[in-house]
């Protein structure tokens, strides 16, 4: 039985698709996904033969779904879309760079003059398809600018929230980053009265990019660290303003994730990227699953990396999490994806 993932962010064309290669009793749709982002979540945990991916989808498009799925886990894509215009026709060969093995035009409704013929194609070339032995693709030392798109939308903050635990492992991620990180950096960390401080200048003497105590009313500046202040809400207005609150909004710890999540998801939604790392309580939980549902990138620290899995293990039961990765890897992921959005 060929097991097959279907990538498309159209739910008329999962359908579609679920019912034509359901029809033939050697292929077994095994699960589908609206984006790139939903895919690798979903490779995580199963082990599709063949995958057939779409080529615009909102948060991840098809194109980096392919060079990742290529570069860590490599299997069949066949790239399945009915936008092959003259530009499309010449993305199709970056797809095939990137690792993708076939590309075929989308069959529409049933009852379309083309309809059987496209059924019978996608059909075959999943079975051959499903035959070949693809290798591990490595990272190019560079890569093409990705074309921009409506759905794909540059990013403009990185927000962080940690308590217990969290100190190393912010060191981890912040010492990973480049010194020209192009967006800023917002971080609330739960800590006791009065080492707030010595964190910062701890963080600030283990990587290239500027670390200090957040100001009300400063601007946020690309490649720039800011903690949020004890005792005070720490948010960010669509001007990349920081703005400081000492009126406590949240039942729990102040400064809160909370607070700063929030903030990130009403002025920037799918513009922002939330991290969620070690710590008791489930404080910025809810708050990271809005910003998944709204299309930001979220990321949490996985459970054999924590010192206490509270947190990032609350967001993980809500499915707020596109990614659940120990501190090594969390760094190159927010790197990659902040600058594949530039």
């Amino acid at each position: 039985m060929i097991k097959v993932l279907i990538v498309e962010d159209s739910l008329t064309a999962q359908v579609l698709l679920r019912q034509i290669l359901s029809s033939d009793g050697a292929i077994q749709v095994l699960g589908t996904a609206r984006n790139g982002l939903e895919a690798l979540e979903f490779m995580r945990n199963h082990h599709p033969d063949v995958i057939t991916m779409d080529l615009h989808m909102p948060v991840m498009d098809g194109l980096e779904a392919t060079r990742t799925i290529m570069e860590t886990k490599p299997v069949p894509i066949i790239i399945v879309s009915n936008d092959w215009d003259s530009a499309n026709k010449a993305d199709a060969f970056d797809y095939l760079e990137a690792g993708a093995v076939a590309a075929l035009e989308k069959p529409q409704a049933i009852g379309d003059s083309s309809y059987d013929e496209l059924r019978k194609d996608l059909i075959q070339t999943v079975k051959i398809m499903s035959e070949i032995k693809v290798v591990r693709r490595f990272p190019a030392r560079k890569r093409k600018r990705e074309r921009s798109s409506a759905e794909l939308q540059e990013l403009k903050i990185v927000v962080i929230g940690a308590s217990t635990g969290g100190p190393p492992v912010l060191k981890t991620i912040l010492s990973s980053l480049s010194e020209n990180f192009p967006v800023p950096i917002l971080i609330v960390q739960h800590i006791a009265h009065g080492f707030l401080s010595g964190l910062g200048d701890w963080l600030d003497a283990s990587c290239a990019l500027p670390v200090a105590i957040a100001r009300q009313g400063q601007a946020a500046l690309p490649g720039h660290v800011y903690l949020a202040p004890d005792e005070f809400e720490m948010g960010v207005s669509r001007s990349l303003r920081i703005h400081l609150s000492p009126q406590k909004t949240t039942i729990g710890p102040c400064p809160s994730v909370a607070f700063l999540f929030r903030s990130a998801l009403v002025h920037f939604g799918p513009q922002a990227l939330g991290v969620l790392l070690s710590g008791m309580g489930k404080d910025g939980a809810e708050e990271l699953a809005l910003m998944k549902n709204k299309g930001s990138v979220t990321i949490a620290q996985n459970e054999e990396s924590c010192v206490v899995f509270g947190m990032p293990g609350a967001a993980v039961k809500l499915q707020g999490a596109t990614h659940i990765l120990p501190p090594e890897k969390i760094g190159p992921l927010i790197e990659r994806t902040v600058l594949s959005r530039l």
